[in-house]
């Protein structure tokens, strides 16, 4: 299994940009801790702290796929550093907004770091299909991907709750300043991720003839393919964050902290020993199995009748997180025209992290009106609905597809 990995970072130049970039989103794994922490010690205001992530986060959110598509008309380079730049610098002021009376003047300063946070994540699933054209081989580097960031999000919080015992909670920050801006010079140092503008892809397409390459370049054709993936990819968010509070509501602050470790460690080996097998079902196809029993497994949580229990059934969720968002960044990436693969992996990825906000709030909510074991099981609807639209896509893109060889048979037949 491990030897199907080393093939993916024994393409050229792979393992020197995937380093880079995994430097840069540790920042990502770091910031938010260390954000909260800053402005609690600053102000001891739990409300002020909380809005000043919800600012931060919903800016970096709402304005992805917008980045991300800069990054595909302009190129890597000339986008993603000075975007580095100026996120420093918002997070440098951020440590320094935590001290000031006006809330507004913080909340400014949030919204605007958040607004150039550099779309590394999109970034990097986008060279991977540059760098590793092989199908097997893309699907084993996008499994490494979704677990390394799997990882930076257990350790990034760890460390940056270090840094706020051992120094100050701003220091954190100042830290997360400096690794985004080392990762992502680092990963734009390398030739292989400047990639051409979209419009002189397209002038090329259209000088060509190319006309329905051109057609399926447009954002909107490319969106009525993958919104059914994306609702996937909202449900298992919400899914994710909306288990994370249910966990707490049925096993406590202890038994809490033990069971998200073990869902962790499941999807690490889920997404290893996902990526490391040659599957012969579509990803269009796999992504509604995979889902189906990880909604279950959610279902299933909320009769558990301890702790232990929880913890086993839990892991099953865990186990098909990391091969779910490894399967929905596929579909994206088969469905995107290479101009604009930074853009639509950003789609993906902001409806996870949309989903993740509304699921979190939406069972906070449930749990003061319904009995827990119902809410796991509500939690766990999204997913089943959203999985069959997948599936009923995919089976009338499949007819489409037949009927179109059909029509071409017949017509060979009629030429003879």
């Amino acid at each position: 299994m491990f030897a199907s990995y080393g093939a993916v970072l024994r393409t050229p130049r792979a393992a020197r940009v995937f380093a880079a970039a995994l430097v840069g989103r540790l920042s990502f794994g770091t910031v938010g801790l260390s954000l909260t922490l800053t402005f609690v010690q600053a102000t001891g205001s739990y409300a002020r702290a909380g809005a000043m992530v919800a600012l931060f986060g919903g800016a970096s959110c709402l304005l992805t796929p917008w980045r991300a598509g800069l990054v595909d008309r302009y190129g890597t380079r000339a986008v993603l550093r000075p975007m580095a730049v100026l996120y420093g610098i918002g997070l440098v002021g951020l440590a320094g907004a935590a001290h000031l009376a006006s809330g507004w003047a913080a909340g400014g300063v949030a919204i605007a770091a958040g607004a150039t946070l550099p779309p590394l994540g999109p970034v990097m699933r986008a060279l991977w299909a540059e760098l590793v054209p092989d199908r097997d081989l893309l699907q084993r580097a996008y499994s490494l991907d979704t677990v390394a960031e799997q990882i930076i999000f257990t350790l990034g919080p760890l460390l940056a709750g270090l840094f706020a015992v051992t120094a100050s909670a701003s220091l954190g920050l100042l830290v997360s300043a400096g690794l985004v801006i080392a990762g992502t010079f680092g990963l734009t140092a390398k030739r292989n991720v400047i990639r051409r503008p979209a419009e002189a892809v397209d002038a090329v397409e259209l000088a060509r003839g190319d006309l329905e390459a051109a057609e399926v370049s447009g954002a909107r054709r490319v969106f009525a393919r993958l919104w059914p993936t994306l609702l996937a990819m909202a449900a298992l968010g919400a899914a994710e964050s909306g288990l994370a509070l249910l966990i707490v509501a049925f096993a406590g602050a202890g038994g809490a902290a033990w069971t998200e470790a073990a869902m962790s460690v499941a999807g690490v080996v889920g997404g290893l020993v996902y990526g490391a097998v040659t599957w012969r079902m579509s990803p269009g196809t796999r992504l509604p199995a995979l889902a189906v029993p990880l909604a279950l497994a959610l279902a299933a949580a909320g009769l558990a009748p301890d702790v232990p229990v929880l913890i086993a059934v839990v892991s099953v969720f865990g186990l098909l997180i990391a091969p779910l968002l490894t399967t929905g960044y596929l579909v994206g990436e088969a469905a995107a025209p290479p101009q604009r693969r930074t853009a639509v992996a950003s789609w993906v990825n902001t409806a996870f992290n949309a989903g993740s906000s509304l699921g979190s709030a939406g069972v906070g909510a449930l749990t003061a009106l319904l009995p827990l074991p119902l809410c796991f099981a509500l939690a766990a609807l999204p997913v089943l609905l959203a999985s069959g639209m997948v599936l009923a896509g995919t089976v009338r893109a499949g007819r489409r597809v037949r009927a179109q060889e059909l029509a071409l048979a017949a017509e060979d037949a009629l030429a003879l």
